[in-house]
């Protein structure tokens, strides 16, 4: 007994002397020293805290990750931290900003575990980013691992709203093809929800409280970038109250087939888990999507971009025929249009041959030819053709080669099973052997892209959103597009190219526009979308018939839009009821606003962007929604009053 109290007692004297151990941290800021981050190691666990300007964005919260091969998010100590400038010019055409500036602040916090270095985590700090990702070791002989999951945590401040896209359950909806980041977000709503019981899809929004003039309007937008197939795709769960986490994909994805974990080799460097914090403007302007990751193959070809038509939103599967293709072809040509999208069942109703008959028809018009592919497998029931074409390489490289020959310019590849790695593995597997052929990508029903554009030079957009085929589908979705409209400038477009399919001038989704879904937004909305939404190739929902039914103004703006962009600015607007913001190509400036609200935006916008006595076109719309374009010279003190009816849009351009 006497000598069991002993050790006791030297136990508890070596506990007091633990716990009286200073905890380490680590402290680092942005290069313009508003951002500050602060790293500690107490009670063993490493955590985290951002603030700008002194003020909290993001309190004490976890990191680490698990292995099959060890815990790294308990027992942890700091051993070191190393901080140093880092600078990078880049250069790329299919995203909001084409050539950036980055500057950042680089903090490599080593972290050791019973005396042996076990990762680092790195930090990158702009002057409106945070980032950090884990860079993992070999431990002695063992040089392969299995991440099982991830402490990454973002515990924000009470009094937080939300502004989010419930991610869905595996293995439902058309033809069991979910998840497949279509659904729609709710806003403005508290923390302390799971969605529908899984979480939420990347990117997330939050409103964080205000206390007073100085921290109104401050605004995290949480994602991650620079996933490929050496890794999963990530969500975001809820803990509790305030507190998230990054979340590993849903077992029932892919069918069942695969694991949640990311088998990995070591050593070995994970995605970036991205924060961007600050105004709306930071939120809509940043471009850590980019600024964290480098490409990975060279482009085989110079590959170009541009404006296309689309008969399958209109008028869905019977389209995709010979003579309606043809017609489709006529239009692009007449609207000086790039290409057509051929989309489902084409090798049914069409066929291979006649196919090969449409691309030269194409190019003798100057248009060339996108064509649709299911992604197939056995990860759902999704019943349209080709099929089998894209899973595997062998298909895929034959029938590549078979487009290469014919001049098609590109795919559309559509119902991906989720975010599994094996997933995003095909994913990566596509773009590569795309490349290959001089082939251009679009993902459908699919996972958000993670810095692609940078990543895979042959790389277009992806949907990863609730797209203009709703539209289509039901009424709901019609009613709802302005407030949609509203939000996804601030969030989705903000991190990735957007395939979205829209700016429709017909009045209904149908052949004779006549029956159908009716369209509730206005004719200038529809333009004014063409400029708010991103993406370096833009398949617009317009028809043949709108060059005789739609205005002749409106066709005109049609025919001129660009979709390659070299700046963007946001102006104004609040997610989910309007957004306000600009956008230039070369020397021109395209300024476009859309209201979801019952109350019409009345506001005077500053415009610096046009110097005084520049003659602009204003094309706006009366209480009635009925649109005009009209001639206006910019005053001396450069502003414009503006109008914005609900359901209604306002662009200004020179």
């Amino acid at each position: 007994m006497k000598r069991n109290s002993i050790r006791w007692a030297l136990a508890l004297l070596l506990a007091q002397g633990l716990t009286a151990v200073e905890a380490a941290e680590q402290r680092f800021s942005s290069p313009d020293g508003k951002i500050s981050v602060t790293v500690s190691d107490a009670g063993g666990r490493p955590t985290y805290q951002v603030s700008r300007e002194g003020e909290v964005y993001l309190e004490s919260s976890p990191l680490g990750l698990t292995m099959n091969i060890g815990d790294l998010t308990q027992g942890l100590s700091i051993k070191d931290c190393a901080v140093k400038s880092v600078t990078d010019d880049y250069t790329v055409a299919t995203i909001k900003q084409r050539q950036v500036h980055y500057e950042a602040t680089e903090a490599v916090v080593q972290w050791e575990k019973d005396g042996r270095q076990v990762m680092d985590v790195i930090f990158r700090v702009s002057n409106r980013d945070v980032a950090f990702c884990y860079q993992l070791y070999p431990r002695r002989q063992t040089l392969v691992a299995v991440v099982q999951g991830e402490a990454s945590g973002f515990a924000l401040p009470e009094g937080t709203t939300t502004f989010l896209c419930p991610q869905s359950k595996p293995m439902g909806g058309f033809a069991r093809t979910s998840p497949s980041y279509e659904t729609s977000y709710s806003l403005d709503e508290a923390t302390g929800k799971n969605g529908w019981g899984e979480g939420y899809t990347f990117p997330c929004l939050f409103k964080l409280p205000g206390n007073g003039a100085k921290t109104a309007g401050r605004w995290v937008l949480i994602s991650e970038t620079g996933t490929d197939g050496g890794y999963v795709g990530c969500r975001l769960l809820n803990d509790e109250g305030c507190r998230y986490r990054i979340g590993f994909p849903q077992e029932g994805e892919m069918n069942g087939a695969g694991s949640t974990s990311a088998s990995v080799p070591l050593p070995s460097r994970t995605p970036w888990r991205t924060i961007t914090l600050g105004t709306l403007k930071d939120v809509v302007e940043t471009t850590v999507a980019w600024d964290l990751v480098a490409p990975k193959y060279a482009a085989s070809r110079d590959y170009t971009y541009g404006k296309g038509s689309w008969s399958w939103i209109i008028k869905m599967d019977p389209s995709c025929n010979y003579d309606e293709q043809c017609r489709y072809i006529d239009f692009s040509a007449a609207m000086g249009y790039r290409s057509v999208l051929v989309d489902a069942l084409w090798d049914v109703q069409i066929g291979y041959e006649k196919m090969e008959q449409l691309a030269r028809y194409g190019r003798e018009k100057g248009v060339g030819l996108f064509l649709w592919y299911n992604s197939n497998g056995s990860w759902n029931d999704a019943p349209q053709s080709p099929k089998g074409k894209m899973d595997r390489s062998q298909a895929r490289r034959q029938e590549m080669a078979w487009m290469q020959r014919n001049g098609i310019l590109g795919i559309k590849v559509d119902f991906f099973g989720g975010d599994k790695q094996p997933m995003m593995q095909l994913y990566e597997d596509i773009l590569a052997d795309a490349n290959d052929f001089g082939l251009q990508v679009i993902f459908h029903g699919c996972t958000l892209p993670r810095g692609w554009e940078r990543m895979y030079p042959n790389y277009v957009a992806s949907e990863a959103v609730l797209a203009s085929e709703n539209l289509h589908f039901g009424q709901g979705a019609c009613d709802a597009e302005a407030r949609n409209a509203c939000t996804h400038p601030f969030i989705r477009n903000t991190v990735g190219s957007m395939d979205f399919g829209g700016s429709a001038l017909n009045k209904r989704y149908s052949a004779d526009n006549q029956r159908g879904t009716v369209r509730k937004t206005s004719d200038v909305f529809a333009l004014a979308v063409a400029v708010l939404f991103q993406s370096s190739v833009q398949h617009f929902a317009l028809a043949p018939n709108n060059l005789d039914d739609a205005p002749a103004w409106a066709i005109d703006f049609m025919r001129r839009v660009p979709t390659l962009w070299d700046e963007v600015r946001f102006i104004d607007g609040y997610p989910g009821k309007y957004i306000i913001m600009a956008r230039r190509s070369g020397d021109q400036w395209f300024v476009a606003g859309v209201n979801a609200e019952a109350t019409p935006v009345k506001t005077t916008l500053s415009l610096p962007m046009f110097a005084s006595g520049t003659s602009l076109n204003v094309y706006s719309d009366d209480a009635k929604l009925q649109g005009s374009v009209k001639a206006v010279k910019q005053n001396k003190k450069q502003q414009l009053a503006i109008t914005i009816p609900e359901n209604g849009g306002v662009v200004i351009t020179q």
